[in-house]
């Protein structure tokens, strides 16, 4: 808040221009981060999130592999969950940080998601189908159709875990771009100390 005494000793108080200079960056970053739909792409992840977590319940019926002993469905579909929520958050509350916490949840989601990217590839390479063994009825036996089952849900996991590879990469990317644009104006947040108290004036 700036203020000014004229002559006459009458004060008026004038507006502080870097508090204005504040509001209309916020409102830059509020517009510039409506641009990037960090809610689409929020409500995109939690759903891939739900998605690869529901899917994985097969496997813990079928042939215990790397994949459901390391728990890679739950931890990797509970950190897009969260980097979504937060972009969500986002949307609603566009501040300097929660666009640094959105930021670092979805550099979190990344990385997650393409170690398990390199899980499921491995798991998937290693355990192969096992060949049909003619049993009565000339139908396969069990293990044949459980690792057909394993493999195929895999896959699906596989797919989704990759869009969401892509879309914490966007998504990050958009983040850290707005960041940089207006980072330089998260110093107006702090309240700047005053230079002198009203004890200076005796």
């Amino acid at each position: 808040m700036a203020v000014s005494v004229s002559k006459d000793l009458t004060v008026q108080v004038m507006e502080d221009v870097n508090a204005v200079k504040l509001i209309d960056r916020q409102q830059a970053l509020r517009a510039a981060v409506k641009r990037g739909e960090p809610k689409c792409l929020g409500v995109s992840q939690v759903m891939l999130g739900l998605m690869v977590m529901s899917y994985s319940i097969p496997l813990h019926f079928t042939v215990q592999t790397e994949v459901v002993n390391l728990g890679v469905p739950w931890w990797s579909g509970l950190t897009f969950i969260t980097a979504g929520v937060v972009a969500i958050v986002l949307d609603k509350h566009c501040t300097m940080k929660i666009l640094q916490v959105s930021l670092v949840a979805t550099g979190a989601s990344t990385l997650l998601a393409v170690v398990a990217v390199i899980i499921y590839s491995v798991d998937i390479n290693r355990n192969l189908e096992s060949p049909c063994a003619k049993v009565e009825h000339g139908s396969c036996s069990e293990e044949h159709y459980a690792t057909m089952l394993s493999r195929g849900v895999k896959s699906s996991l596989l797919l989704f875990t990759l869009a969401q590879t892509a879309v914490s990469a966007v998504l990050g990317f958009l983040l850290f771009k707005e960041r940089r644009s207006f980072g330089q104006y998260a110093y107006l947040n702090q309240d700047a100390p005053s230079s002198f108290s009203p004890l200076d004036l005796n």
